[in-house]
């Protein structure tokens, strides 16, 4: 019965939520961007989570959790209906192509990932500020970086919207991610991986791996290349970063 209870209420509350977004988000912009994205986001996600586990325990939060997938597919099926699309969509090709079993199912799979970009989002918000105070790596406008457009692009419907912005969000939040960790590698540990594949793997994501200190030099080595890369007259940024343009390449 707690069940049962706990999918009705939180489900009730997801569609509210949603068409509260939706409604705010026809008045202004600044919801499909952080900060006000963030407190979206957490609205639809980890705030019932706490409060129906406080509520009720376990059996609320897995109730809560049916609530939300419910709301969403609810939601889904009435986007369709309300905008009146038809036709050829991303979900039926990729049904297609693999099957539809395969495709919600691995749709579905993904699901558990969420929490953790959440825990990626709450350290980018409140650990990394700390190391710009403290050791003045490079502070960023999070908006430009953790915001969500794809909404505007035209044949969206239902599911192909939903996991769009799914993925409009996440791919955001990895790359605040990435650009983050780029400054923390470069600043405090600027060594080549051994052995050298690791390397190759990691340098797309870290383009200062080629100018960091081999992985057979030594600590003056990393010494002499701290003291070359950061004069303290600025932010301690990676060696490629944007406000580094006017210097010679990583080398």
């Amino acid at each position: 019965m707690r069940l049962l209870a706990s999918v009705l209420l939180f489900g009730f509350l997801e569609m509210a939520l949603i068409a509260a977004i939706i409604l705010v988000g026809r008045r202004t912009e600044k919801i499909t961007r952080a900060p006000a994205l963030d407190v979206a986001v957490s609205a639809l996600t980890w705030i019932p989570w706490a409060f129906s586990f406080w509520l009720a325990g376990w059996v609320g939060l897995l109730g809560c959790v049916l609530g939300q997938i419910g709301a969403m597919q609810l939601f889904c099926v009435w986007h369709a209906k309300v905008t009146g699309r038809s036709g050829q969509r991303i979900a039926r090709t990729l049904n297609r192509l693999t099957s539809p079993f395969a495709n919600h199912f691995a749709l579905f799979a993904t699901l558990p990932a969420l929490p953790a970009f959440l825990l990626i989002r709450f350290s980018q918000l409140t650990t990394y500020p700390i190391l710009v105070r403290t050791v003045r790596l490079p502070p960023y406008d999070h908006a430009g970086w953790v915001n969500v457009s794809r909404q505007k692009f035209h044949g969206l419907v239902g599911h192909d919207l939903v996991w769009c912005l799914y993925c409009d969000w996440m791919t955001g939040i990895y790359s605040l991610g990435g650009e983050m960790l780029r400054n923390l590698e470069s600043f405090w540990c600027p060594i080549r991986f051994y052995p050298g594949k690791k390397c190759e793997n990691c340098k797309l994501d870290f383009p200062d791996i080629p100018a960091w200190v081999p992985a057979d030099g030594s600590v003056e080595d990393v010494e002499r290349k701290l003291i070359e890369k950061y004069d303290g007259r600025r932010w301690n940024s990676w060696w490629s970063h944007p406000d580094r343009r006017n210097e010679n390449p990583p080398s």
